[in-house]
């Protein structure tokens, strides 16, 4: 079964509690936080201390997707909000020795996790692919919400897909994911997609009736 991730930088912030009890309710798999530092991405998202009261309102794993310079430099901090079993993503582009981050994640008995721009080649992090348990491909430039889809990161998922059982690792779709998106890539063997805007917030219906049709997709 697919895991679907719900992007919390895209909920009513005014009702944060709610919204985190009803998509519990309606059997989301994980919380997906953007943190972003308005320097790696033009863009600044959720707060730390967003974070820390979703990670206190759940018992769901949270999926942390860190697009900010150089993470190593501030991981403890997110490592020290965070459960034993949650995911942090950096992208590797964002530090000198991402490896190094990477091991802080793993030692923390954490998730360890890269997340690939639209512009980052699959050749560029062959390496990293073997030490991460996840890797989260932006279909989208990061740092906003409802952006336009780039259809060459189709080519990208299928290079990922035959890597995916020889180096052992998840692989996620991220960004202006829409049902058609997860009819053609689920079946293929992509495990889980995060639901923004396009399929789940701001649809003027109720979380579990979205969720209960994604599911029940025939993939």
């Amino acid at each position: 079964m697919i895991e679907l991730n719900a992007s919390m930088m895209c909920a009513n912030f005014g009702h944060l509690a709610r919204e985190v009890t009803e998509l519990e309710d309606a059997n989301i798999d994980s919380f997906h936080i953007d943190i972003m530092d308005g320097r790696y991405v033009p863009n600044y998202a959720m707060s730390l201390n967003d974070l820390r009261y979703i990670a206190k309102s759940t018992f769901k794993p949270l999926d942390v997707h860190l697009m900010v310079e150089h993470p190593n430099n501030t991981i403890e901090v997110f490592i020290g909000n965070l459960r034993k079993g949650d995911t942090i993503y950096i992208h590797p582009e964002a530090e000198y020795h991402p490896s190094t981050t990477l091991k802080k994640i793993i030692d923390a008995d954490m998730i360890p996790g890269i997340a690939i721009n639209p512009g980052t080649s699959v050749e560029t992090i062959m390496e990293m692919l073997q030490i991460v348990d996840k890797v989260l491909v932006m279909s989208v430039n990061p740092g906003n919400a409802g952006q336009m889809y780039l259809p060459y990161v189709g080519q990208k998922i299928e290079k990922l897909l035959k890597l995916k059982d020889e180096m052992n690792f998840k692989l996620y779709w991220d960004g202006a994911c829409s049902a058609d998106k997860i009819l053609t890539y689920a079946p293929m063997g992509v495990d889980g997609f995060v639901l923004g805007t396009t399929l789940l917030f701001g649809r003027g219906r109720a979380y579990a009736d979205i969720i209960s049709d994604i599911r029940e997709m025939k993939l």
